[in-house]
């Protein structure tokens, strides 16, 4: 298209429509939970590990430190037995020789081997107690970080991943996925650290009783280390599906709630309670059966120890009547046997909590992955004093790069003009706005503000310059004292009650109970629509924008709600630069240009009058209205 001067009066618009092209909007729509339901399949165990290692590098030594801690307090503890033998051993003796009438029972050589054993232990505690403190320390520091990475990094996300992401799925992530890597942390690594320093201990205290016992209990681990591989190899499947689906049952949840007026008054209680039904079965078979195949662990661990203890029994027996052990090694050396089949239980026991962490890991870590707005300008134009003139020069662009919706097309706005933005539904009106705010950017072309491409700004600073008033109002949970002052923070009461008198809400505000400390509820159903609107034109006003973005909203409001909200519309549209998406066109009629959109491009432009003396597209639009045609 070409370039059309808009503010003389003798300009003419550019001619013939554009080619066809598919409807406006974004790519994929609001994905809903099947559109993530894919792919069964054990993820990336060993990728995944390496990642959550390397984010976990800038508390090497803390985690250093609980390593030591861990090493020392198992130590205590596994010494403990073997003294206690000690004990137990001179404490039989004693006994024999009391017996035999040869010598008594050396209680003070017993009550200083206990002493020392008591001792032992207490140092273990603290030892533990103090690792486990900096242990939930470092996995609530790391929890924090993964939630701060993960809401900077909704920021820097670009609008079509919203557009194709079910937000529940976005919400489980940052809720249910770090949660559970925050448990492993703080519940599971210090127990691998403990279970691994123990067996290794406790091997090496067996081999210095009895290297003939040691072998026998030996014999049964190849056993265990075979049930762990098949247990971990079929749970990890169901760990995986697990999380999956509890991401999906969030973000049906997360829906239906959100829309649960529409979702009832269309009586879809039944299909929603199926949907939600099926997704839960899901997410209960693969529940019970990887909490099922991990249950297993510690009963068939028992199992196969009990079978070392038969052997053991045995042989011991065996070796005290030949003299070659003494009494306390035997018993220091079932405790040792306990003591090591525990450990290795618990380790098989945490390979399953770590088949779940890694999948909550994966999900984090491909979102912090994905690909993020391009980044703002090295060397960003300073927004100083803006006059408010926009440039649309060449500009092409699609939602999908093969499929172009908007081509060539040039057109400018002088500062202070009304600019009316007019079509069916569907023909892309929205995307103008997108493209303005740089919610998406342009794939060829450019557009400027005051002669600077808008990417060459600081998107902070470059919506700072726009204010919006869109159809589909956002208030939030809060006073509507704070409501308007979301549009500029360090505002007043004195200017927010000021932007209200001027939107034309002040007299309704004053009617509410409590006024402007009036909390809104979080559905926002304790005001009217027309309102609601009235609150976001304050909040516009208050902002004090160089141009504005405004979506006409008063189909759904009476004839004096109306009339308040285009005055107040009017009101704040003076002086600025405006583009109005109108709906119904008897309001655009004095804007200053009009462009006219279908089907993704700009098929006609110019002012009110003469685009109805063309008879074309507008000419359609506009007798439809007054003629009680839907358009």
């Amino acid at each position: 298209m070409t370039h059309t001067p808009t503010p003389a009066a003798n300009r003419e618009p550019a001619s013939g429509r554009g080619p066809a092209a598919a409807p406006v909007g974004g790519p994929l729509g609001r994905g809903g939970p099947m559109a993530m339901m894919k792919g069964d399949k054990p993820r990336d165990f060993k990728g995944t590990l390496k990642k959550l290692v390397q984010y976990l590098g800038k508390y090497r030594t803390p985690i250093l430190v609980v390593m030591l801690f861990a090493i020392a307090s198992t130590a205590a503890s596994i010494a403990g037995p073997k003294i206690l033998g000690k004990a137990t051993t001179r404490l039989f003796e004693g006994v024999m020789a009391k017996i035999s009438g040869t010598g008594s029972i050396d209680f003070t050589y017993i009550g200083n081997i206990i002493l020392l054993a008591l001792t032992l232990y207490l140092i273990s505690s603290l030892f533990g107690y103090i690792q486990g403190w900096i242990m939930s320390s470092v996995s609530m520091n790391i929890t924090y970080r993964f939630r701060k990475d993960i809401s900077e990094k909704l920021s820097r996300m670009p609008l079509r991943y919203f557009d194709g992401t079910n937000h529940g799925e976005i919400l489980s992530r940052i809720t249910n996925d770090v949660d559970t890597i925050s448990q492993t942390l703080n519940q599971s690594l210090t127990q691998v650290i403990t279970s691994v320093i123990t067996v290794i201990g406790v091997l090496v205290m067996m081999f210095s009783i009895s290297w003939q016992m040691t072998l026998v209990a030996l014999v049964m681990l190849p056993l265990s280390f075979l049930i762990i591989g098949l247990i971990v190899g079929r749970s990890q499947v169901f760990f995986k599906r697990q999380q999956d689906y509890l991401g999906h049952l969030n973000g049906h949840v997360e829906e239906m709630y959100g829309g649960h007026v529409v979702m009832k008054a269309f009586n879809g209680e039944a299909k929603s309670v199926e949907r939600f039904d099926q997704i839960n079965g899901t997410l209960y078979d693969s529940a019970w059966k990887s909490q099922f195949l991990s249950g297993l662990m510690f009963p068939i661990m028992n199992f196969v120890g009990n079978l070392g203890y038969v052997g053991i029994v045995i042989l011991g027996g065996y070796l005290a009547v030949s003299g070659t052990i003494t009494i306390g090694d035997i018993q220091a050396f079932i405790q040792y046997v306990r003591s090591f089949t525990q450990p290795i239980a618990q380790i098989a026991n945490i390979s399953n909590v770590l088949q779940q962490t890694m999948a909550a890991s994966e999900r984090v870590f491909e979102f912090l992955a994905e690909a993020e707005e391009t980044p703002d300008a090295a060397r960003p134009i300073p927004v100083d004093a803006i006059q408010g003139r926009v440039d649309f020069k060449n500009v092409h662009f699609g939602y999908d790069p093969e499929k172009i919706i908007i081509n060539d097309f040039s057109f400018y706005a002088e500062p202070g003009q009304k600019i009316a933005i007019v079509g069916p539904t569907g023909a892309g009106k929205t995307t103008m706005v997108k493209l303005l705010m740089r919610f998406y950017d342009v794939n060829d072309g450019a557009i400027l503000v005051d002669d600077h491409d808008i990417r060459d700004f600081v998107r902070g600073d470059l919506r700072c310059m726009f204010g919006m008033v869109l159809q589909d109002t956002w208030l939030f949970n809060g006073t509507i004292m704070e409501n308007i002052r979301y549009g500029r923070s360090g505002a007043t009461d004195e200017e927010v009650i000021a932007a209200a008198k001027a939107a034309h809400a002040d007299h309704f505000i004053r009617t509410l109970p409590d006024g402007y400390n009036f909390v809104l509820n979080e559905e926002t159903t304790n005001i009217s629509q027309g309102q609601m609107q009235l609150l976001t034109i304050a909040r516009a006003i208050l902002a004090d924008p160089a141009i504005l973005i405004l979506d006409e909203a008063t189909s759904s409001v009476d004839t004096h709600t109306e009339a308040l909200i285009q005055k107040a519309m009017l009101d704040l549209m003076k002086g600025r630069t405006s583009f109005v998406i109108a709906h119904r066109l008897s309001t655009i009629r004095e804007a200053d240009w009009i462009l006219v959109m279908n089907h993704g491009d700009i098929v006609e432009q110019g002012k009110h009058e003469k685009l109805l003396a063309k008879k074309g597209f507008y000419a359609e639009l506009y007798n439809s209205q007054f003629e009680g045609r839907e358009i």
